[in-house]
This record gives C-alpha cells, structure tokens and sequence, in this order.
C-alpha cells in the first residue's frame, strides 16, 4: 500500500544524492539492520546469567526471548501504514531510536518484569527497521547498483550476528550480562544520527486506512495464546483458572479475527490468499522455518552452561558458529538460486533433520568441537533455506498481492520461533520434574545394586553431602532426558518439513 510512493520517489532520491551519501547511507541502514539480529543472538547467549540474577526458572527466563519475538510479529504487518502515515525517513529513525533507548534499559533492568516489559518495547520498535532497510537502498540507488548493494548489505547483515554473541559472551563473562545490552548503545546511537544526518526527507505522504479491529483481535489472540504456553507448565495447565480464562480470550479474539477478515472490505491480514497452493504451503514452510531457526539458541546455552559447564565466552563462540554457517548458507543459497528450489529445500531442511538426530546423541559429556560443527550445519541449512521458501511462497501470487502476502509471511515465522520456543522449554521443565522424580525413587537403601562398589564409584549414599551430590547429578540427568525431547521435536518437525516440500506444485507466474 505504500509501493507507488515510494516507486515515484525512488528514481528522484537516486538521482538527487552524491555517492558520498549513498554509502553513508548504507552504512547507517547496516548499523541498524544489524542491531535487532545482533540483540536476538547475543540476548540468548546470556539468558543463563540472566536467570540467576533475576532468580528466575528457565521457562520464566526464556520469556525475555519469546515476548520479544512475538512483539516483533504483531508490529512489522504494520509497517506499511506507519510509513505511509509519518513517512519512512522517520519511522526509522524513531525506530531505531525507541529500540536502542529500549535496549538500554533492558540492561539496566532490576527484575523479571522489567526485562520482558523493555524486550516487549525492543522487539516492537525495531520490527519495522529490516523491512525498511531494503526499500531505503532500493530508493538511494541507482537500480544498476542494487544487486552490489544488497549484496554488501546481506553479507554485512550475516557477519554482525557472528561477532555480537562471541563478544557478548567475553563481556558477560568479564563484567556481566548487563553488557551484552549496554555494547549495542553506541552503535543504534550512531545509526540514529547516521539516518537523520543522510537520509532524505518524504516527499508525499498518503493517509492509509488501517484496520484495528483486526490487528486488535490478531494482537490480543496471539499474546493470550503466548501466556499460555509460557506459564501452563507451572501452573498445571487447565487446572489453574487463569490459563483457562486465557485460553478463552484466545479463542474469543480469533474468532472476532476471522470473521472480520472475511467480511472486511481492507483487512489487516487478506486470509482469501491460503486460496494459492504454493503460498499456503509457502506458509507453512516459513513457520517451520521460524520454530527451527531460533530455538537451539535458546536452549543450547542454559544446558551448556548450567549442566555441561561452559563458560559465557564458550557459549559465545557456539551461537557464534551457528552465525558463520548461515552466512556460507546465504551465499551458498545464491549459488544455488538456478535450480529447482524445492531441491534447495529439501537439502537444506534435509540438514537440520541431520543436524536434530546427531543433537539427540548428545549427553552432558559433549565436546566443544561436535557443538561447532552442528551449531554451523544448522546455521548453514537455515541460510540455505530461506531464499527457496521466498521464491516458492511468491511465485504464483499476483504482484499486487506481494506485499500484503508478506506482512503473513513474516508474522508467521516470527509466531512459528515465539510458540515453538515455549513449547520446547515446558517439555524441558516437565520432563525434567517427572524423571528426577523416578529416579529419585531408585536411591533407598533396598536397592541391592547401591551397594555393589562398581555400580556406586566414589557416591556415597551414607551421608548428607553425599546424598546432595547425588542429587544435583540426578537433577542433571533429568534435565538432559528433557533437552533430548525438545531435541527429538527439533528434528521431527524438520522431516515434517521435507514432506510439505513435496507438495509444492512448480509452475510459472502468469506475466503482468
């Protein structure tokens, strides 16, 4: 709804900037492109120091993750009417702005409440700066230059999220978690008064009618089905009065969602497009993409660095593997744009099915070098995979669908890593509760084999202290049987993928 102004501006910006300009422009788009991947990645690095300095459990600490993420989704559908009421030039500069003063108090945050409350602020602010950015070089460019552009600017976008959780890390572990937010000020400072100082005004801004009954109604469903999974494993599910009665607004909400979407002359999200095969499948695809590209960020660190015991700088360097492997993906990815895109896909979720089943031969034993090498195979298929996903999912629509197809497209990938993050952390909490507790029951004195030396080693089940240390290695135990089950999830949802990659019908888009 935005595209004809800023086509008609396009050729004029170009055309009006030096190349001094231009690439200072670049750089500033860069600096604040970067930043939202760089505080997701290195956010997760930490989330262990967090919890214990919160004094928080693992499934309340991962909510400073999932609420970021699904902030993320319901704000970027609205981008497209926030330019096209304030214009683009200064909604990314309040953007960048909001997410860097938000990313500040993240780090000055005393307590759970704070911390999400300011990620909830960080995600939603900084959601419409990536979908922007792309538009922003495509209107200071030149059209000649723009395949050199985004490629400096993709290459540019990969390499920040490789940096920030290894030097994260190493400030984590030096002064504290605080860090790993208070590092990204500089640079989002810097890109407010980058973009301010180079990009040119909006010339014509045009009043777009936005649909608040639906984004509303989406808003409240999407958050109350989030609490849900957040908070159900503590309390029980359905036995507690709360998760029902937010299970209830959810459906209620989707409901009013549905029914205003088919009935709205201009919905907030056009559900008539699912009609396109590719593009439903193209959905579904992109969902499962969300649920596997965060996740193993979210989990890897609390095990590595609670049960395994690494250090902040180690869990760095991992999420920072994963980092370098999605960029040898993306540029893999374009060697790779010729062929038939669902071998692309099915190679590439082909690996993360790979990569899932090795994780589920993991055990608190892991070596530093197998956690690289899989953390870089699974950032390798997530860059291999995406380009494919775009093209499948777009091909056969309309080009006057395109850009209201991708405001569902990317809510669903960010819904897809916000759900499957919470439901991976309750199968931890749960399974850990439920086998620590079985095999507790094994430790009595009747248990003939507890008193056969070879079976016990140095335990001693005499004493106080002993009995502590069998217990924290019992708690350790359980904790890994439940990493192993969000693992097994992992790779059961990447070979569902390969199937729906199957179904994908290739044929021509009808010329305009």
């Amino acid at each position: 709804m935005t595209s004809s102004s800023a086509s008609t501006d396009a050729g004029s910006a170009a055309a009006t900037t030096s190349a001094a300009q231009r690439f200072l422009t670049l750089a500033t788009v860069v600096l604040g492109s970067s930043l939202y991947g760089t505080a997701l990645l290195t956010t997760s690095t930490v989330l262990p120091q967090m919890q214990g300095a919160m004094s928080a459990t693992q499934d309340e600490i991962a909510w400073a993750m999932t609420f970021n993420i699904l902030a993320t989704a319901v704000v970027t559908p609205m981008t497209g009417w926030l330019v096209s009421r304030f214009g683009t030039k200064r909604v990314v500069i309040c953007s960048i702005g909001c997410f860097t003063a938000a990313t500040l108090m993240c780090g000055m945050a005393q307590s759970l409440e704070m911390l999400v409350l300011w990620r909830i602020v960080q995600g939603g602010t900084g959601a419409p700066v990536v979908p922007l950015s792309q538009s922003i070089l495509f209107n200071t460019f030149p059209r000649h230059q723009h395949t050199m552009v985004m490629s400096i600017f993709g290459m540019a976008v990969a390499v920040a999220p490789v940096v920030g959780p290894v030097f994260g890390g190493w400030l984590a572990e030096i002064y504290s978690w605080r860090w790993t937010f208070y590092m990204l000020v500089p640079v989002g400072i810097c890109a407010t008064i980058g973009m301010s100082l180079t990009l040119p005004s909006d010339t014509r801004l045009s009043k777009v009618r936005f649909d608040w009954t639906g984004f509303l109604a989406l808003a409240t469903a999407l958050a109350s089905v989030q609490l849900v999974l957040a908070r159900g494993v503590r309390l029980d599910w359905f036995e507690s009065t709360e998760i029902v009665i937010e299970c209830l607004i959810a459906a209620i909400a989707f409901y009013v969602f549905l029914v205003h979407s088919l009935g709205a002359r201009t919905p907030f999200l056009n559900l008539r497009l699912l009609a396109d095969r590719n593009y439903a499948i193209g959905l579904a695809l992109v969902t499962i993409y969300g649920m596997l590209n965060f996740t193993p960020m979210v989990l890897l660190p609390p095990l590595l660095q609670q049960h395994v015991g690494f250090s902040d700088a180690l869990v760095g360097q991992v999420i920072g593997a994963r980092g370098i492997g999605m960029t040898i993906g993306f540029m893999t990815a374009g060697l790779m744009a010729r062929i038939d895109p669902r071998i692309s896909m099915a190679f590439g979720f082909g690996l993360q099915t790979i990569a899932g089943a090795w994780m589920l031969t993991f055990d608190l034993n892991v070596t530093m070098e197998i956690l690289v090498v899989n953390s870089a195979i699974q950032g390798f298929a997530v860059g291999v995979v995406w380009v494919p996903i775009t093209v499948v999912a777009f091909e056969t629509l309309e080009p006057r669908h395109i850009a209201e197809a991708s405001s569902i497209f990317h809510l669903l990938r960010n819904i897809g890593s916000s759900f499957f993050i919470s439901l991976s952390i309750a199968e931890i909490v749960y399974a850990t509760g439920a086998n620590y507790s079985r095999m507790t029951e094994m430790i009595t004195p009747y248990n003939d084999a507890l008193t056969m030396p070879a079976v016990i080693g140095a335990w001693a089940f005499d004493t106080v202290p002993g009995l502590a240390r069998v217990a924290k290695e019992i708690a350790r135990q359980a904790a890994m049987i439940g990493y192993l089950n969000a693992f097994m999830m992992y790779t059961a949802t990447s070979a569902l993928a390969v199937v729906f990659v199957l179904l994908i019908r290739r044929r021509r888009a009808k010329p305009e």
